[in-house]
């Protein structure tokens, strides 16, 4: 629901969306300052500042975001599994349908593979589709699309073809979805040469990352976390992107550089707490860009603090931490006074039961120990 002035004070504070089930319970344990208004909307002086704003669930703000291209550039177009009227899984196409009609938001037969072969058709022919999996899982099933087809085919045709698709939809751990439909399938997609890969953990960069995704030349793969689909936050009215390729500042700090991303942001930042009062001062870093990674906003991190803890939800063999781990050695190892640390899941299939699935993933008591450890 929009609002026409609000004041928002500059601590950023907001209320989460909670209820009576699991899944909101779970959203309980999300510390609230993890999630503000953009530091772009806040001055620097304490005082309080009269911005324009409304607020949305997450999922909601990736519809507003949807809706917004879909009204700038009519060559923008959905396409997957239950997302016209039904409105998606997950209703973030809610609505769209209806205003937009049956040939831009298209429902398509469970065929993944077939569905991503044609939005990756429509994008060589002029068209800018998004492809919904209704869970990343499924999008295994269009492997062959996404690698030999969508990152590839840019090069192959010698730049003839361009390949403006964005590709999206629910991963994560967090709801008892058992093993199948609990993926991160970010580790697996990280290899394809000619793909970017972007996760949002909040609702402003969730639209922004959105927008920007849409916009790119580049096909574009956004990871959205099943867990987050109901965080609440006070966004802009005004239209604004986030760039693709840029880490967000989420607490700076000068003791020691903890990178992370989607779900484990709030793990991280609940950790956070505890140290502070502990007397560490760690820097949290969102690095919301899988690949490419940004490594000046990184680099800059480890020369300041000269000790890394990447914090991530991906497995640990060939994770995305693997990555950032050789990444940031390759590049600042100079600068490190201590081995870089990677906590990740555990590399077993998620289990059912919501004890067992919660003790495959990385805890914030898991994440205090840790920089405990290497501040030493």
């Amino acid at each position: 629901k929009k609002t026409s002035l609000v004041v928002v004070r500059s601590d950023g504070s907001l209320n989460l969306n909670t209820g009576s089930s699991a899944g909101a319970r779970r959203l309980d344990q999300l510390v609230t300052n993890a999630v503000a208004v953009s530091a772009s909307l806040l001055s620097t002086s304490s005082t309080s500042l009269a911005v324009l704003i409304h607020e949305l669930l997450l999922y909601e703000a990736l519809r507003e975001g949807l809706e917004e291209e879909m009204d700038r550039d009519n060559r923008v177009c959905v396409m997957g599994e239950d997302v016209g009227h039904y409105g998606g899984s997950y209703k973030v196409t809610r609505g769209l349908a209806d205003k937009f009609g049956d040939l831009r938001v298209l429902d398509t037969p469970i065929a993944e593979n077939a569905f991503t072969g044609m939005g990756i058709g429509a994008a060589m022919t002029g068209l800018r589709p998004i492809v919904e999996g209704m869970n990343m899982g499924f999008l295994l099933l269009a492997f062959n699309q996404i690698s030999n087809n969508c990152g590839m085919l840019h090069y192959t045709s010698g730049g003839q073809f361009t390949i403006p698709i964005v590709i999206r939809g629910p991963g994560g751990v967090g709801r008892q979805l058992g093993a199948e439909h609990s993926q991160r399938l970010e580790s697996y997609f990280q290899s394809i040469p000619g793909i970017q890969m972007v996760a949002c953990s909040t609702p402003y960069n969730a639209k922004g990352l959105m927008k920007a995704a849409i916009r790119s030349e580049n096909p574009v793969i956004l990871f959205e976390h099943v867990l987050l689909y109901n965080l609440k936050e006070r966004i802009p009215d005004e239209e604004y992107i986030c760039n693709l390729e840029e880490a967000e500042m989420v607490r700076p700090g000068e003791h020691i550089t903890i990178l992370t991303y989607s779900r484990m942001r709030y793990h991280v930042m609940q950790a956070a707490k505890t140290l502070v009062n502990k007397g560490y001062d760690p820097e949290v870093i969102d690095i919301r860009s899988l690949k490419p990674f940004d490594l000046h906003t990184i680099g800059n991190s480890v020369k300041k603090t000269h000790r890394v803890l990447i914090v991530e939800e991906c497995m640990r063999t060939g994770g995305i931490g693997a990555s950032l781990t050789a990444a940031i050695n390759e590049n600042f190892i100079d600068y490190l006074d201590a081995p870089i640390v990677c906590l990740s899941s555990q590399d077993v299939p998620t289990p059912y039961a919501g004890t067992l699935e919660e003790f495959t993933i990385v805890q914030p008591a898991q994440i205090v120990t840790a920089v405990e450890q290497l501040c030493q």
